[in-house]
């Protein structure tokens, strides 16, 4: 039977949205809306702590159990949380459909309790050579973010 999860991401300005989490085996697949984009690439991560105390900013770094440094899905040197960019369109609206294999809803490095967040800009992967490449992609501000939660 698969685990279930929910995000509902909201922040200071209009982006808002929902992305449901479905793990089968060893694979989560994230699928889910968010609203009020700019057009263009936006990173999206799941960051260490469930907090939002302090707005998107106290839910602290991607999540990294292992230590590594910041990079794109497909690479192996990667945090558990880089999921990459989700791309909105002109009308603003960004369609999640990702499938990760790092990505657990269960066992010591499950997500579920951590807060997902949009950012502003794109993500670099890692590869853009600026000094926040291998922490964080560069991905600028914190748009909107939401605690990821059990859903049945």
């Amino acid at each position: 039977m698969p685990v279930k999860a929910v995000c509902v991401f909201k922040g200071d300005g209009d982006v808002t949205g929902t992305v449901h989490f479905e793990q089968e085996g060893d694979t989560v697949k994230l699928t889910g809306e968010l609203k009020g984009l700019a057009q263009g690439d936006h990173g999206f991560h799941v960051h260490e702590f469930g907090d939002n105390t302090n707005g998107c900013t106290s839910a602290g770094a991607h999540f990294n159990p292992k230590g590594k440094t910041h990079g794109a899905p497909s690479d192996e040197e990667r945090h558990h949380g880089d999921l990459g960019n989700v791309t909105a369109g002109a009308d603003g609206v960004a369609q999640v459909n990702i499938t990760d294999s790092l990505v657990s809803l269960t066992g010591e490095e499950s997500v579920i309790g951590r807060t997902m967040v949009i950012h502003a800009d794109v993500d670099d992967l890692g590869k853009g050579g600026h000094d926040l490449s291998k922490t964080t992609g560069n991905a600028g501000a914190r748009l909107a973010c939401g605690v990821i939660g059990i859903s049945k």
